[in-house]
């Protein structure tokens, strides 16, 4: 790089968040190698730019490909990857291999993070590296029922991120600094989230899930949730793209393309779209932790970049 992207200046990152990683970059380069646990999403992403800088060819990202990992996360990840000019590797696995995963309880996403993260180690082995590393932030811990944390601690993964007290709007300011392309993107929980805790997590219901999301977004939609209750899809559009979802073009079209897929019941959520919602007797985190925190990760209506509502589209025509 031409310039130190973490250096404190008037126009640049605040001097503390500057410090914080500058310490987690010096941090990681007293490692011989590094694995990111990467999901190209923002917190995985500065950790794998820090590794990057901090070691060069001997920071590998590498993203674990599974039923619960949406094809356009993983598109995301070889460009952000690109991007960064890290090394990217895939490793595959499946969640629904693991029937304490399948029966979808409370600690769903602690076996999910501990097979994900065991993917991770093995890839780490294989190439001689000791260190595996994900995007954990010092606002994690406090983010309600977050199982998946425990088998980051179990498995003894570094997070840099925690370990130097980077926030999430740091994280984010430091994605900026580094020139990423997606210093603002929402997270993106894992696909097993839509489904309510106790209902077992299957790959038709996630495939259905999937292919309904990605309709949403090719109309054009940014935050989003399609909620699988047993047949019965719940969806969910943020607060200020909600008008357009009113839309009776809207409606009868949603209506056909989710029943195509294997929905019997379409409904759209008037409360729009929060986290946590799926299993509304849980906090939160729980869906946060879904995803691995941006290796992969989760968040919340919150992290949607703001939209101008003049500019919603009531009369948009959606495809037959």
């Amino acid at each position: 790089m031409t310039r130190d992207p973490l250096a404190a200046a008037p126009d640049g990152l605040d001097p503390g968040t500057a410090a914080k990683a500058t310490a987690a970059r010096d941090a990681l380069s007293e490692r011989d190698g590094v694995v990111v646990a990467f999901s190209g999403g923002v917190d995985s992403s500065v950790v794998a730019a820090l590794a990057y800088d901090a070691l060069g060819a001997d920071a590998i990202a590498c993203t674990a490909r599974s039923e619960t990992l949406p094809a356009a996360e993983l598109d995301d990840a070889e460009r952000v990857a690109a991007e960064i000019g890290i090394r990217h590797e895939t490793t595959t696995f499946s969640e629904l291999d693991d029937p304490n995963f399948v029966v979808n309880d409370g600690e769903r996403c602690y076996h999910c993070r501990t097979m994900r993260l065991g993917k991770m180690y093995e890839v780490a082995r294989d190439l001689e590296i000791g260190t595996v590393c994900d995007g954990t932030n010092a606002d994690d811990p406090g983010e309600g029922h977050r199982p998946g944390l425990r088998a980051v601690e179990e498995l003894d993964v570094f997070s840099p991120l925690l370990a130097e007290g980077i926030t999430k709007s740091e994280v984010r300011a430091i994605a900026d600094a580094y020139g990423l392309s997606v210093a603002d993107k929402p997270s993106m929980a894992c696909l097993s989230s839509r489904i309510p805790t106790g209902l077992r997590v299957t790959e038709e219901r996630l495939t259905r899930v999937e292919k309904a999301e990605r309709l949403l977004r090719e109309w054009g939609f940014e935050g989003f949730r399609v909620r699988d209750h047993d047949g019965l899809a719940r969806v969910e559009i943020a607060p200020d793209e909600l008008e357009r979802a009113l839309d009776p073009a809207f409606a009868e079209a949603v209506h056909e393309h989710l029943s195509d897929l294997g929905f019997d019941y379409v409904t759209l959520d008037m409360a729009g779209y929060r986290t946590g919602s799926v299993s509304p007797g849980e906090e939160d985190g729980a869906e946060r932790d879904a995803g691995g925190n941006d290796g992969t990760g989760a968040g919340d209506a919150s992290d949607a970049p703001e939209r101008d509502a003049s500019a919603i589209d009531l009369g948009r025509e959606y495809p037959r």
